[in-house]
């Protein structure tokens, strides 16, 4: 099966698999919320960041609250999300460019996000939909990134933006949103990365990748 062929139908068993998938699970009211919800994400559970954000987002209202915070006073208030000396210093140079350049208000383009520290396609990807409404491409978090060559939708080893392109250009651009959210459902539940359940998964036939760990080898 060509790779856009199995794209599309990949995409449609998963539409089936996960008819309420809709967006981020992180919670937010705002775009400055989503940015720094996302920021913590990385290598952390979004239950665990909603853990952390439901006290962090009553204390921080503004980008300039976290721009100009003590640094270890955040430090202190994100250490459960891991990494959080990197993620306070991310965090507080994102927030002190939004709050000089940008008037507080989190930047709206691919162009002017990427180029906040911290802010990669995958979290600029995750603010512009999810906080705008704006499909700009794939967000490439953990999942997406393992489950994208598993299945052979990309020859890419190890960059993500060049696993998003690939993304981008097997599957159609009014599925490109929910192509993310698909994708980390079924890496959750069925494509666990330390044991996959291919007995189980309704993409075990379209996929080169199954059966070939050894505890799920027939």
């Amino acid at each position: 099966m060509e790779p856009k062929d199995r794209a599309m139908e990949v995409m449609k068993r998963l539409e089936a698999q996960y008819p309420h998938v809709d967006g981020t699970v992180l919670n937010f009211e705002t775009p400055l919320d989503l940015l720094i919800a996302t920021i913590l994400s990385a290598q952390s559970t979004d239950q665990q960041i909603n853990k952390v954000t439901q006290k962090l987002f009553k204390k921080y209202r503004t980008a300039a609250d976290y721009a100009y915070a003590s640094s270890d006073e955040l430090k202190n208030d994100i250490r459960s999300s891991g990494f959080f000396n990197r993620k306070a210093d991310a965090i507080q140079a994102s927030t002190k460019v939004i709050a000089e350049e940008y008037d507080g208000v989190v930047p709206d383009t691919m162009e002017k996000l990427i180029k906040l520290k911290g802010v990669a396609r995958k979290t600029a990807n995750i603010v512009l939909s999810g906080a705008y409404g704006k499909v700009e491409g794939i967000a490439v978090d953990t999942h997406v990134f393992r489950l994208s060559k598993l299945l052979g939708l990309t020859q890419q080893k190890t960059n993500r933006d060049k696993i998003e392109q690939d993304l981008m250009t097997l599957i159609p651009r009014k599925k490109w949103f929910a192509a993310n959210y698909l994708l980390i459902s079924h890496g959750r539940a069925i494509c666990n990365a330390k044991k996959p359940d291919c007995e189980n998964c309704v993409l075990s036939d379209l996929c080169p990748s199954a059966f070939t760990f050894p505890h799920n080898k027939k």
